[in-house]
């Protein structure tokens, strides 16, 4: 995936790859490789690949999106029925097909609309007589597209990252893209995910992680694999909404928090500052579009998109804002509307009220609130102890209320100043500071860090991904600690059961094949309580060797749902555990009420 090019809506890949022939079908991710290699520029809405000295692939991206197939146009001597558009499309960012996140307004997309014209039917007819009434059902329509985007992403669980090439990139985009016309656009999001992911992967990005693929996987399975059985208000959280709406929220006074920066997989970029009220709620604006680690670090010195303020993101980080007429989404995002008003108004400090109230919150509590679903920021105060090396690069300890904390970072692009940062306060061990970090559920406690109090100045507050620290920054005489190992137990041996479950992403089933199960696993779970993850774990692997054969001996068609379905297991039960040891690793209360999020 090339960050060069302008982001493609699936509906055009999936028509650019589906009108190959089988014979150009087998060369595509050879072409796709090729036209990563090639040189790109770009003039404004037009983007040029130099595919040789006489031919180039060209997408017109008006607003920053490739949004037809006729945008992509190729000189060769046999388009457009060629290779090239189809490699082109499919070495680009993924868009989401709705319009980038800074353009939003105050009124419901169409796709809402659409959504709900399309639950209208079915509503109606679970009327009954006499005022009685059945729980909604989804569509026929809502149940197809679900049962396409599980088996195509079946199907990529199946080959794994390595297996997974543009053809079935593809026809997961392809399902993407029906189940948005089938009004399930957070199934149509989480597919557009797992492609991201698996280009990512495919293209040695820095920024991917085996994780989150994994977890794109089983948010798409969750949901695809649900949403047929669900009804009412689990039915309507499942199939999501395209856009949030905004609603008035009359007038507001607010306080700069922090700015981070914002690099996704799917090719957009730039930048969210948060701010909060004098009673503590979170509100946040962003200016966030097509482009890549440029964007994201040059958003942070740009005007505000709110009112007619002149607010760079940056300054507003550290200053106030005065709302009038405000509209603002359920998750406190700020709309930006043409009834807004908006003027800058004095800050406040983290430890001057009203900010200091965010830090007056326990940790645990904080956790739990994280864990059940809400906003995930935590502002904790710790203090450095030291740097620890773990398999993807060295964290930053430090201890918080006598919890034993890892702090990471929240971006690993070398363009963003986040991994300097973290080395830099490294040395600035025996340091009091606020923080505000995000936390990452898991068995030890491990948050991304997103912004501090300046070591030697606790008036002045950094934003790791944005401002960039400096040697005359940390305190005199300070020195790197020294690098310890990170502890290679386990709170408990569910890494036995989360191992397989995460060979199986990048390898496909034929991994867990070749890799059998493990004398003595299953009986080491058992042996600990962990019976369940026994099972599950015999299972997967059950359903991994699963290959019938023919009268001759020949090798039947795998059936990718059943393993899909013994992954999909295996992976939200590992998630609720690590909850659960999240949980008591912070001493907080994990919400058993509350599902899964990738489920």
């Amino acid at each position: 995936m090339s960050p060069d090019l302008p982001p493609v809506v699936p509906s055009v890949t999936a028509e650019l790859v589906g009108a190959l022939s089988a014979r150009l079908r087998k060369r595509l991710d050879a072409g796709v490789t090729k036209l990563l290699a090639r040189p790109v520029t770009r003039d404004g809405d037009t983007v040029r690949i130099s595919v040789d000295d006489e031919t180039d692939v060209v997408l017109y991206a008006p607003g920053g999106t490739v949004t037809g197939a006729d945008a992509i146009r190729c000189g060769c001597l046999l388009a457009p029925d060629c290779l090239h558009r189809a490699a082109a499309a499919s070495a680009a960012p993924v868009a989401d097909g709705t319009p980038a996140p800074d353009t939003d307004t105050d009124t419901d997309t169409q796709d809402e609309r659409g959504a709900s014209e399309q639950a209208g039917p079915a509503a109606a007819q679970s009327a009954r007589p006499g005022g009685e009434s059945e729980p909604e059902t989804a569509t026929a329509a809502q149940h197809a597209a679900a049962r396409a985007v599980f088996d195509a992403a079946a199907a990529v669980l199946e080959a794994g990252t390595d297996g997974s090439g543009a053809v079935l990139q593809a026809e997961l985009l392809h399902a993407a893209h029906t189940a948005r016309l089938a009004g399930l656009p957070r199934a149509c999001a989480a597919a557009v995910s797992v492609v991201s992911a698996v280009r990512a992967a495919r293209t040695a990005d820095p920024a991917y992680r085996l994780t989150g693929l994994a977890d794109a996987l089983a948010g798409v399975l969750g949901v695809a694999h649900r949403l047929p059985h669900a009804t009412g208000r689990e039915l309507t959280d499942l199939r999501g909404t395209a856009r949030q709406p905004y609603r008035p929220d009359g007038s507001l006074r607010l306080y700069g928090i922090f700015s981070e920066p914002v690099l996704t997989a799917t090719g957009y970029a730039g930048a969210v500052t948060w701010t909060a009220d004098a009673g503590g709620r979170l509100y946040t604006v962003s200016d966030v579009a097509p482009g890549g680690p440029a964007r994201a670090t040059g958003a942070a010195d740009r005007a505000v998109r709110i009112g007619d303020t002149a607010l760079t993101h940056r300054e507003l980080s550290r200053a106030g804002l005065a709302v009038s007429g405000a509209t603002v989404s359920p998750a406190g995002r700020l709309g930006a509307g043409t009834g807004v008003r908006a003027v800058r108004a004095s800050g406040a400090a983290w430890r001057d009220a009203p900010l200091e109230r965010l830090w007056a919150v326990p940790p645990a509590e904080q956790v739990t609130r994280a864990l059940s679903g809400a906003q995930d920021l935590l502002f904790l105060e710790v203090t450095l102890t030291g740097t620890v090396r773990e398999t993807t690069g060295d964290c930053l300890l430090a201890d918080c209320a006598g919890v034993p904390l890892r702090l990471t970072t929240a971006h690993d692009d070398p363009a963003l100043p986040c991994r300097d940062n973290l080395r830099l306060l490294a040395a600035a061990g025996g340091s009091r500071l606020r923080i505000v970090a995000r936390l990452v559920p898991g068995p030890y406690p491990r948050a991304l860090l997103l912004a501090t109090e300046h070591p030697t100045d606790l008036a002045v507050r950094v934003d790791l991904g944005l401002d960039r620290l400096q040697h005359a920054d940390l305190p005199p005489g300070a020195l790197a600690p020294p690098v310890t190992d990170a502890a290679t137990g386990d709170e408990a041996p569910l890494h036995l059961l989360r191992r397989r479950v995460h060979q199986a992403v990048p390898g496909g089933r034929r991994v867990l094949t070749l890799a059998g199960n493990a004398p003595g696993d299953s009986a080491r779970l058992r042996r600990l309580g962990l019976a369940t993850a026994a099972d599950l774990l015999d299972d997967l692997h059950a359903a991994a060797a699963d290959r019938a054969r023919d009268t001759f001996g020949r090798l039947l068609p795998a059936d990718t749902g059943r393993f899909a379905r013994s992954w999909l297991a295996a992976a939200v039960y590992t998630d609720l555990v690590e909850q659960a040891l999240c949980a008591h690793a912070w001493g907080a209360t994990a919400d058993e009420e509350a599902p899964p999020a990738r489920t």
